[in-house]
């Protein structure tokens, strides 16, 4: 989902070369996946705190690394909304209402699947990056765009090292 109500800071004050209409439009559509990129974020946070069984360790690594990399994604995602001239959405209620990803109800009855579901989520995430790109790409917006390469990459993988652990 796209924020329909992204609020520009100085506008007019932004002349980095992308057109301000485009600006606007991959603003909306990287904001919406920042609050997925963050809705990962928490729910792997979770699981990392909360996970349990044989392979407790090895999983509660592997979610630490990729909660970590979420969060640091989260940060340059933000910073690169707010380049483009807008603020970015910040509240659990504004990531809830645009992220791609829905937050669990309860925690999962086991750690096969915890797995599974940020499998699910990192491609959801990956498919999202490759929708933004292709926004930035049409805006003439390269930066966002080499962005996106890059975070596709970390959710292919993630997804990846997801799914070899549960042998699919």
């Amino acid at each position: 989902m796209v924020s329909e109500t992204l609020k520009i800071v100085d506008d007019e004050a932004v002349d980095i070369g992308v057109k301000k209409k485009k600006r606007e439009e991959v603003a909306k559509h990287l904001a919406g996946f920042l609050a997925t990129s963050y809705m990962l974020y928490m729910k792997t946070l979770y699981y990392h705190w909360n996970v349990t069984g044989p392979h407790f360790h090895s999983l509660h690594e592997t979610f630490e690394e990729q909660y970590t990399d979420l969060h640091a994604a989260g940060d340059i995602l933000a910073e690169r909304v707010r380049a483009l001239g807008h603020f970015t959405p910040g509240t659990f209620k504004e990531y809830i209402k645009l992220s791609a990803i829905d937050e669990d109800d309860t925690l999962p009855g086991s750690a096969d699947k915890m797995v599974e579901n940020l499998l699910h989520d990192n491609e959801a995430c990956s498919k999202e990056a490759r929708s933004v790109l292709k926004v930035a790409e049409e805006a003439g917006d390269e930066v966002t765009a080499d962005m996106m390469v890059e975070r596709m990459a970390q959710h292919d993988e993630a997804a990846w090292m997801l799914r070899a652990t549960l042998d699919k």
